[in-house]
This record gives C-alpha cells, sequence and structure tokens, in this order.
C-alpha cells in the first residue's frame, strides 16, 4: 500500500499570490490542491505547514473520504475561510494522486462527462459606458456566450470589478502594503448601474448571457429594487446581491423581483448554504473548490443544490490558482446542474509557474484527458517569484464608514 511520504507548501506571487499543496506518495505519484485565500495567503500556508502536513505522513492517499473527515471533524474548532482552504487543498491533491495511479482524468472517477465543457462567463469593464461597450464588443469577439458587464460609478472611482489601464489589462482588484480605502454611494450606483445595463443590451442585444456582480454592497430593499429595475434586461444573474451572513434575508429580495440571484464565493461549507438552497432563494451557488472544502465537500453542495433545481456557478477569479480552475472544471463537466463557471485570465507570469492542459474553446473551458487534473507546477519557476503582501480595498460610505467592499 503506498502512503503519503511528503506534504510541500509552495508559495509564490508570479503575478500574484498563490499558495500550493503539493502531496508525493511512497511510489512516488504527486498531486497539487490549491489553498490559495486572497490577503490572508500565509494564515493558510501556515495552518498546512504547522498543523495538517504532520498529520499526512503516512496515510494511505487513497482514502480522500476518510481523510477529509479526519481534517475536518479531528480540529473540534471547524469551518471557517483559513480551516477549509487548507482542507481543500488536501482533498485536491489527493484526488490529482488517484486519478494518476487510476491512469484517467478526475471527472472519469466522478461519473465521466455530462457535457462536453463548461460555459464560461468573461468580465467586461469600463471606467464609463462607452469604454465598457468597447470591452464586451471584444468578450464577443473572443467567442464568449456570456459576460460580466461592470462600469465605473461616477464618483465612485474604486468601483469594483473595473480595470484601471487599457481594456486588455488583468483585472487584480489586490495591492500591496495596506488595503485601498475607496469612497462609495450607494445611491449613485443604483442610478447608473441599470443605465448602462441597458445600454449594453440595446447595443448588443439578447443572443448572449449578461451577468452583474453587486458584490454584496445593498440591503435587501435595494437589492430587491435594483432586481426590478434590471428584469427589462433580462440577466442571467445579479450576483451577490447583500451580505448573505442572514440567509432569511433573501426571502424579501425573492419576493421582490424575478431577477437570477446567485451567491456564494464566500462560503466555505454547505452549512452556509443549506438554508439559500432548501429554500430556493437563490438560482445560482457560486462556493468554490478552493474555499469550500475541496472537490468532495463542494460535490456535496452541488448534489444539495440539485434537488432543488439550483444550478452551480462556480466562482474562478484570479485569486484561484490554475490548480484550483482545473479541479474545477473537472467537477463542471460531470455534475448535472451546472449553469456557469466563472473564468478569468491569469497574467502571462502566472503560466511559466503552472501549467494547466484545459482550454478555453467557443466559450467554454473543456478539460484534458490526462491522468488526475491535468496540471503540473515548475518549483524552480514558482521560486523566481517570492511572495508579495496584496491586500483588497477597503470601501468607505460617503459619510466614512466601512461598507462591504
Amino acid at each position: 500500500m503506498a502512503t503519503i511520504t511528503e506534504a510541500k507548501v509552495i508559495v509564490t506571487s508570479p503575478g500574484r499570490n498563490f499558495v500550493t499543496l503539493k502531496v508525493t506518495t511512497s511510489d512516488g505519484v504527486t498531486g497539487l490542491g490549491d489553498a490559495t485565500l486572497n490577503g490572508r495567503e500565509l494564515a493558510v500556508a501556515s495552518y498546512l505547514e504547522d498543523h495538517l502536513v504532520p498529520l499526512l505522513i503516512g496515510r494511505d492517499p487513497a482514502r480522500i473520504e476518510d481523510t477529509w473527515h479526519y481534517l475536518y471533524k479531528g480540529a473540534y474548532w471547524r469551518r471557517g475561510p483559513v480551516t477549509m482552504t487548507a482542507i481543500s487543498a488536501v482533498d485536491t491533491a489527493l484526488w490529482d494522486i488517484k486519478g494518476k495511479v487510476a491512469g484517467l482524468p478526475v471527472y472519469d472517477l466522478l461519473g465521466g462527462k455530462a457535457r462536453e465543457g463548461a460555459m464560461v462567463y468573461g468580465h467586461a469593464s469600463g471606467g464609463d459606458v462607452p469604454e465598457l461597450l468597447e470591452d464586451v464588443a471584444r468578450f464577443q469577439e473572443m467567442g464568449y456566450r456570456a459576460i460580466r458587464a461592470q462600469a465605473a460609478v461616477p464618483g465612485s472611482p474604486g468601483t469594483y470589478g473595473i480595470r484601471h489601464g487599457t481594456v486588455a489589462t488583468v483585472y487584480e482588484p489586490a495591492t500591496g502594503t495596506l488595503p485601498e480605502e475607496q469612497p462609495w454611494s450607494t445611491e449613485a450606483y443604483l442610478d447608473f448601474a441599470p443605465r448602462y445595463l441597458e445600454a449594453v443590451r440595446e447595443r448588443f442585444g439578447f443572443d448572449f448571457h449578461l451577468l452583474h456582480d453587486v458584490h454584496h454592497r445593498l440591503t435587501p430593499t435595494e437589492a430587491g429594487r435594483l432586481g426590478r429595475s434590471l428584469e427589462e434586461v433580462r440577466l442571467f444573474w445579479m450576483e451577490d446581491p447583500t451580505p448573505a451572513e442572514l440567509q432569511e434575508s433573501f426571502r424579501q429580495i425573492r419576493r421582490s423581483t424575478t431577477t437570477p440571484i446567485a451567491v456564494g464565493e464566500v462560503f466555505n461549507s454547505i452549512w452556509d448554504c443549506q438554508q439559500l438552497i432548501t429554500e430556493r432563494l437563490i438560482d445560482y451557488i457560486r462556493a468554490s473548490v478552493v474555499h469550500a472544502g475541496g472537490i468532495t465537500h463542494l460535490r456535496r453542495i452541488f448534489h444539495l443544490a440539485e434537488l432543488y433545481q439550483v444550478r452551480t456557478g462556480s466562482h474562478g477569479a484570479t485569486d484561484l490558482s490554475p490548480v484550483s480552475m482545473s479541479a474545477a472544471v473537472h467537477l463542471d463537466v460531470t455534475v448535472p446542474n451546472f449553469g456557469i463557471q466563472e473564468y478569468m485570465a491569469h497574467d502571462p507570469l502566472t503560466h511559466e509557474v503552472f501549467r494547466p492542459t484545459y482550454e478555453l474553446r467557443d466559450g467554454a473551458l473543456h478539460p484534458s484527458a490526462a491522468p488526475g487534473l491535468g496540471i503540473e507546477l515548475d518549483e524552480e519557476a514558482a521560486a523566481r517569484f517570492p511572495y508579495d503582501p496584496k491586500y483588497l480595498p477597503v470601501s468607505r460610505r460617503t459619510d466614512g464608514s466601512v461598507h462591504d467592499w
């Protein structure tokens, strides 16, 4: 029986910070797991190195389910982003190993493909409406069938989701040393967002899916009002309309609008979304492999969602490494209730370190048939990019108080 002989935590910053767990077995088989938690990367790296890695040595890598419960229940202090991201890394690495040992891609271990590829959406943005329209056209030319649209709110230069510089620049909201503090006016946003989304539909029509991210910034009453005002533009979804700590608040939004609702990129477990799913207060669950307990636990969330006709729409920003994206695509192509996958292109430097084999074609990501997750990491390249402290911004209302970012 093969055993785990080494588990190594690799921290690197090729364009942005990533934490990766590399697990090696006595047979020389290796597996990779993403452990990146944006702005708190070193907390997860320490959790892995100081607490989980010593527990893995000598364990059977094939016993994925047992290892998941061993790490989750054995800590007593359960859940939370740091704990669940660390467990995710272990779980994903073990699935990668299992696929390599079996000589099969992970999607075959999960029951095989239910579709050929996973439809993705791109992130169009602009400092004003003309720039946004130009960026939407760029994504259409690249073959995207679904596009998220965000434009800078006048008077709020730190509006979420806006690239700085040329429209082709990779979007990265995290900055260095200390969080950037950005002004925010909810009133200006509620007035402006419907107008620029209507401009997108007026220019490009309804032959593609249009998405929009509110990013937790509204109250349930405000979110309901926004949803009603956007019904004519037929959004694919309105994402994160209000903070989800109070799950029952989504009942009010649901009563107020027929605009589909997506939520969950900050969720860490099935309990974070249980009420939202079972009471069908959302249409899409956005939990990700890296922050929600790995393939094993995210699969449970997706199966629960299937029972209530809630579809998947996993988080996939650049603060998830290509390891996480590889795992997401393998899961995406197997679940019957797949909806869409977020996809943001990484900085070219990232691909000097991570070498995935998934492909973007015709607006969809396609996993390769390589054994395991189909991704490799170049440790020598990773060593060239030391950790670079970066933090997500902090929003402040016009009266100076801190607001949800």
